[in-house]
């Protein structure tokens, strides 16, 4: 409780000015961010799911619709892979039928005399036919191998867009989750402002009460503090805001209550430079690796689309089982076999320009996927450089606002041994006190904001930064 003895009435004004400047502050969310291993938990109410950064990631990674669209893509595209890999394999397929035809006089050959005339084409109205048969392509001018290629580089693709989709999750993951870690310091730091104004105020009502003070002032002090509860109300929907942004990141159900386990401590100590940055978000990143895998395929395709104009050869082989059989002479009413064995060369000397649009139409789609390559490297550069300095930015807000906290907490040192030999009044030390409040609530965003910027420059690399 914060005595009443010494108090100035300019004392008093120069309090009711800086309260709702330093309460304000305390609303104000920073974005926060991503990796470090869980210390010392926040001072959060306990609830249904405790999560540290860890376990917010992990979640968030296994409930993605994203994620779980681009697996489905990767599924789709390794299915199309095995149609083209089958492709060089023989086809064998069985074939049955059953006919039935108008009656037809008989013909034969007169036999000796005595004799029944031997029939060459009988009457057969139920004809029954059975073939086992095979095709096989043996060559097709590189054509099939050509698809198969892209094929299998649509695979990579494919898989480079799940690792896409994981990293935005692990993003929005930390993000949220530091956001939520910041809100719950902002309504803490909100709370302990209202509870000095609460003792400010109960020092306002005991002066007036002796007579030192007018009424207006304890009614100016009420007010005061009415606008410090709309802040904290402010703070905490804030805080219940990104509590719900957490659960929609993690897939948690609604209304499911969280506390976090949260290290503010400084990330990483070391950064390295932006040359060897740049170098590793080239090799890493899983976009640029997706466009590279892209426009090989097309360089495929094409290839595969001029194959078309040459020439290819199959294998066909059967057995046929009919009744009757038509390759038997003289046709008989009876079930025999036969078999066949076929090289078959097909050649397209001109198809109307089909094939030449194709491969127009695939190599104008590979130079658009170059095009793409090119501006996003040109963004590359840019983006990391400015996550680079971002994160350099941060590590040094971190150090002033630790020197702010120590300064403030000296400060409050000062004044208050200051206060207790009766040589400055009460509201000073109230001002002291709200100072050092909001200078550790600027070292708590502070560190979050080093942390986000840490997450985003290792989004933009590809990967966790090596020492």
């Amino acid at each position: 409780m914060i005595s009443t003895a010494c108090v100035r009435h300019d004392g008093v004004r120069r309090g009711r000015r800086l309260l709702p400047l330093a309460v304000a502050l305390g609303v104000w969310l920073a974005p926060a961010a991503s990796s470090a291993q869980p210390a010392d938990p926040l001072d959060v109410p306990s609830g249904n799911v405790r999560l540290t950064l860890d376990d917010a990631v992990e979640r968030a990674v296994a409930a993605s619709y994203r994620v779980a669209e681009f697996a489905s893509r990767e599924e789709a595209a390794r299915a199309a892979l095995a149609v083209r890999t089958a492709a060089k394999l023989p086809v064998v397929g069985a074939l049955a039928g059953y006919t039935r035809t108008n009656h037809v006089d008989e013909f034969g050959i007169p036999g000796s005399p005595g004799t029944p005339p031997r029939i060459i084409y009988p009457d057969v109205p139920d004809n029954w036919r059975a073939r086992l048969d095979l095709q096989w392509p043996v060559y097709t001018s590189g054509r099939v191998a050509a698809l198969e290629r892209a094929a299998s580089a649509d695979v990579g693709a494919a898989g480079r867009d799940v690792a896409v989709a994981e990293a935005d999750a692990r993003l929005d993951a930390a993000r949220a989750f530091w956001t939520l870690a910041t809100a719950i310091e902002a309504v803490r730091v909100v709370e302990r402002a209202l509870d000095l104004v609460d003792a400010h105020l109960h020092d306002v009502r005991t002066r007036r009460e002796v007579g030192l003070l007018a009424p207006n002032d304890v009614l100016m002090v009420e007010a005061q503090r009415s606008r410090q509860r709309v802040l904290l109300i402010e703070a905490q929907n804030a805080r219940e805001v990104a509590e719900a942004d957490l659960r929609r990141a993690a897939g948690l159900p609604p209304g499911t209550a969280i506390a976090i386990a949260a290290d503010l401590g400084t990330p990483a100590a070391t950064t390295p430079s932006f040359e060897s940055l740049l170098r590793a978000a080239r090799a890493s990143r899983p976009e640029r690796q997706a466009l590279e895998l892209r426009i090989a395929a097309f360089t495929d395709r094409r290839a595969a689309a001029g194959a078309a104009l040459k020439p290819t050869v199959a294998l066909g082989a059967g057995v046929d089982y009919a009744r009757p059989n038509p390759r038997i002479f003289p046709r008989a009413g009876d079930w025999n076999e036969s078999w066949d064995v076929s090289v078959n060369v097909s050649w397209s000397f001109w198809d109307g320009g089909r094939t030449k649009a194709e491969m127009a139409e695939v190599a104008a789609l590979q130079r658009a996927l170059e095009q793409r390559l090119a501006d996003f490297d040109r963004t590359l550069d840019f983006e990391v450089r400015q996550r680079h300095l971002d994160l350099v930015a941060a590590r040094a807000a971190i150090g002033a606002a630790t020197d702010g906290v120590r300064s403030a907490t000296e400060a409050v040192r000062v004044v208050t041994d200051r206060f207790k030999a009766g040589l400055v009044a009460n509201t000073e030390v109230l001002e002291a006190q709200v100072a050092l409040i909001d200078a550790e609530l600027t070292r708590t965003r502070s560190a979050a904001g080093a942390h986000l910027a840490l997450a985003r420059l290792e989004r933009v690399v590809g990967g966790p930064l090596q020492p």
